[in-house]
């Protein structure tokens, strides 16, 4: 998985278009770089292919940027994840913004 940061949209990034298990070491991997640069925001609009693999790095990105004293923001999150979140109890620790 690729993201891609954007410093000058305060700071958010995108996901790449597929996250799953087989991407899912990647995309924590890009996330967490973004966010120690002091990305605060992904943008999920690019991601049409997931399984619960993308849950787990939504939430170790989340925990990511609460170490940092921030909430990770979630935006263009597609339904069928935010399903997934729901269905495994914690769409609560993510911060969905549309």
């Amino acid at each position: 998985m690729s993201t891609q940061a954007d410093s000058a949209n305060g700071g958010r990034f995108q996901t790449a278009v597929t996250l799953t298990h087989e991407s899912a070491k990647a995309a924590l991997d890009a996330g967490l770089s973004c966010i120690a640069t002091g990305a605060m925001e992904v943008d999920c609009a690019p991601l049409t292919q997931f399984d619960s693999s993308a849950v787990a790095v939504l939430l170790a990105w989340q925990r990511a940027a609460t170490a940092r004293g921030a909430r990770l923001g979630v935006v263009n999150l597609p339904s069928g994840l935010a399903s997934l979140a729901q269905a495994y109890g914690v769409d609560t620790l993510l911060t969905f913004r549309h």
